[in-house]
C-alpha cells in the first residue's frame, strides 16, 4: 500500500493514528477488566496529565475514591498500594487518550495549512477530530454515572463510549485506505452488501458493550445452551420489545448471542449468493477468518468464567472483523481491485 500512496507522511499519520487508538481500545477494555475504570473521579483535563508524585497527592486521590460507592460497597478496606494499581490503568488510558489527540491533530493542522489534503476530504478528517472531542467528553460521563449512587458505570454511556471509539477507527482505517481514491463511495451491489456488514458489526460491538456493562456474562456460562435452554427461561417474552428489556442481563446475552449467528448466516449468505458468483472470493476469506476466530474467542470467554485474557482477546478480535470488513469494503469499492482479480 505504501508504494500506491501519494503522500506518504499522510499515510504514516494515519497509520498511526490507527494503531494508537487500537493500543487505546485495548487498555480502555483492560481497565474495566481490572475494576480501574473509577479510580480517577474527577476530569482533570489538563491537571491530569502528571501523575500524583508525592505521597500527599496519592493520599488526596485515594480519599476521594472512598467517597464513591464502588469503594464503599465493593472496595472497601483496599490499601493505597491496591488503589494505586487500578489508578494507574485509568491513568494510562486518559493520558494515552490525550497523547492520541495530539498525534492526530497537529498534523492535520500542518497538512491543511500546506494544503496536502484534497478539499473534499478536509471535511471527513475535521469530523474525526470533532469525534475525538465527543469521545472525551462521553468519557467522562460515562464515568460520573458510576461516582454517585451506583458501583458500576450506565451500561448506555459504556456503549456509547465504545461505539465511539469503533466509529472514529473505523472512519480513520476507512481513510488510510482510501485516500488515493477520487470516489468515496462507489455504489454497486457488493458495496452495499460489506457496508451492512460493518454495519451489522458495530450493532454487535455496541451489544458487547451492554453485555460488558450489565456483566451479563456471569449468567448462563455455557454454550451453545444457555444453562438447559436454547432461550434462557426467565426471559419473557410479551416484554421483549419494551426499553427494560435493555436492562435485563439474561436477554442482553441472548441477542448478543443471536447477533453473532446473524452475522454468520448473513456473512455466508452474500458469499454464495453474489461474492463466489462474480469470483470475488480471495478477500472475503479474511472474513470467514476474522469471525471464525471472534466466535471461539467469545465462546471460550464465556465458557472460562469471563476469564480477563481472553475477555480482553475477544474485545481485541471485534478490532480485527470491523478491520477485515472494512478491508473487504475498500477492496470492493475500488474499480481496480476488481478488474485485477
Amino acid at each position: 500500500m505504501l508504494q500506491i500512496y501519494q503522500k506518504k507522511d499522510i499515510f504514516y499519520w494515519l497509520l498511526t493514528s490507527c494503531l494508537l487508538l487500537i493500543l487505546l481500545i485495548w487498555v480502555g477494555g483492560l481497565t474495566r477488566l481490572t475494576g480501574s475504570g473509577l479510580s480517577i473521579t474527577e476530569w482533570e483535563i489538563f491537571s491530569g496529565i502528571l501523575p500524583p508524585l508525592s505521597e500527599k497527592r496519592w493520599g488526596e486521590y485515594f480519599k476521594l475514591y472512598k467517597q464513591i460507592p464502588e469503594y464503599q460497597e465493593i472496595n472497601y478496606g483496599m490499601s493505597l498500594n491496591e488503589f494505586k494499581f487500578i489508578f494507574w490503568w485509568e491513568y494510562f488510558h486518559r493520558v494515552l487518550a490525550r497523547f492520541l489527540v495530539l498525534i492526530y491533530i497537529v498534523p492535520l493542522i500542518y497538512f491543511l495549512v500546506k494544503k496536502k489534503i484534497e478539499k473534499n476530504k478536509t471535511y471527513f478528517f475535521l469530523i474525526i477530530f470533532l469525534l475525538f472531542l465527543l469521545q472525551g467528553f462521553m468519557g467522562w460521563y460515562m464515568v460520573k454515572s458510576g461516582l454517585v449512587s451506583e458501583t458500576d458505570v450506565s451500561h448506555y454511556r459504556l456503549a456509547a463510549h465504545l461505539s465511539l471509539a469503533f466509529i472514529i477507527y473505523s472512519m480513520m482505517f476507512w481513510s488510510l485506505l482510501n485516500y488515493n481514491n477520487k470516489l468515496l463511495f462507489n455504489f454497486r451491489t457488493g458495496t452495499f452488501l460489506i457496508f451492512f456488514l460493518v454495519l451489522f458489526v458495530l450493532i454487535q460491538i455496541i451489544w458487547g458493550a451492554f453485555t460488558s456493562g450489565l456483566n451479563a456474562g456471569l449468567l448462563y456460562q455455557t454454550w451453545p445452551l444457555m444453562n438447559d435452554n436454547f432461550i434462557a427461561d426467565d426471559i419473557v417474552f410479551k416484554n421483549i420489545f419494551s426499553l427494560m428489556s435493555f436492562n435485563n442481563a439474561s436477554y442482553v446475552q441472548l441477542l448478543h448471542r443471536f447477533l453473532a449467528y446473524f452475522i454468520i448466516f448473513y456473512s455466508i449468505l452474500i458469499y454464495f449468493f453474489y461474492f463466489k458468483k462474480n469470483n470475488i472470493i480471495k478477500p472475503f476469506r479474511l472474513i470467514f477468518v476474522a469471525i471464525g476466530i471472534q466466535v471461539v474467542l467469545g465462546i471460550l470467554t464465556l465458557l472460562s468464567g469471563l476469564n480477563m485474557y481472553l475477555a480482553s482477546l475477544h474485545q481485541m478480535g471485534s478490532v480485527f472483523l470491523i478491520s477485515c470488513s472494512i478491508y473487504v469494503l475498500f477492496y470492493i469499492n475500488n474499480p481496480q481491485n476488481l478488474i485485477d482479480s
